[in-house]
């Protein structure tokens, strides 16, 4: 059995901006991309490099698993990379990698093409903006992986194939922790961008990433071609934000324990690369 977490306890600001009415007015200001885009820009100058010390020690970061360098921004060192060896891939053609580092919600997509995150309804038209592609997700799977500011945060195509129809949506940046899943419809409202990945073994799947409060930016450096299972997609720069799959349905199968463990208000852990199901065409 994996590792299992709880709902997070919930800081004082974010109760403040989620709970207040106060709060919200407050939220208006700070979850808009031009305060995370200043914010960034920061974070990419040198003067940042004096958080960098304080972060690792605060946050308990093993730097020995990271490949050494001379980070020049925060930024920089947030989208430090981890040395290969400790994020391998499984390479068996039927089996389903994660992605990411992060903690996974998993969901099935009802024949209305709706599934159901801390209360609020998502439909998948809604996620992409595109009802000739959401179709072909009724009856499939929803991955949500959430990645912590302490995780790795880049992230990786799942199986190999070719990317097309590379989709940016504007929006605002709402944390993407818990407290707000359970007061807005997060994945629906905030900055994202997709990519629809026609994969070798498990159909034509769609790969979200979404921003989140001060993020600076979502980085992919690959939107188009031939690409390979384990290969780099892309980066999130300062924050947290999430990874979404969505598959299409008899493709793939995922472990009991992770709908089991969303079902118990629990995120299960993994890390990039692991296997978290299998494909049911191999």
């Amino acid at each position: 059995m994996r590792e299992r977490v709880e709902k997070p306890h919930v800081d004082k600001s974010l109760k403040f901006l989620y709970y207040t009415r106060f709060g919200g007015l407050c939220l208006r200001l700070i979850n808009r991309r031009w305060l995370s885009k200043l914010v960034g820009r920061h974070l990419d100058g040198k003067l940042s490099r004096r958080k960098i010390k304080k972060y690792i020690k605060k946050h308990g970061i093993d730097m020995s698993q990271y490949i050494e360098e001379d980070y020049k921004s925060f930024n920089a060192f947030f989208t430090r990379r981890i040395k290969p060896e400790l994020r391998p891939f499984d390479m068996e053609s039927a089996a389903l990698c994660s992605p990411c580092d992060g903690k996974v919600s998993a969901y099935k997509i009802d024949d209305e093409l709706k599934f159901n995150v801390k209360g609020f309804d998502y439909t998948v038209d809604t996620l992409l903006k595109n009802k000739e592609l959401a179709q072909k997700y009724r009856g499939g799977l929803c991955i949500v992986l959430r990645l912590c500011v302490t995780d790795y945060h880049r992230y990786f195509f799942f199986d190999g194939g070719t990317a097309r129809d590379n989709t940016f949506i504007k929006g605002r940046l709402h944390t993407v922790q818990p407290v707000a899943l359970e007061k807005r419809r997060v994945f629906t409202e905030n900055c994202r961008e997709y990519t629809v990945l026609d994969t070798d073994n498990f159909g034509t799947a769609v790969q979200v990433e979404v921003g989140a409060m001060m993020v600076g930016r979502i980085v992919n450096a690959v939107k188009e071609g031939r690409f390979e299972r384990g290969q780099e997609k892309g980066m999130f720069e300062f924050g947290g934000s999430t990874v979404i799959l969505l598959l299409e349905k008899d493709r793939a199968e995922i472990d009991e324990e992770f709908f089991q463990n969303t079902a118990d208000d629990c995120e299960t852990v993994v890390k990039c690369g692991e296997r978290i199901g299998s494909s049911m065409t191999n």
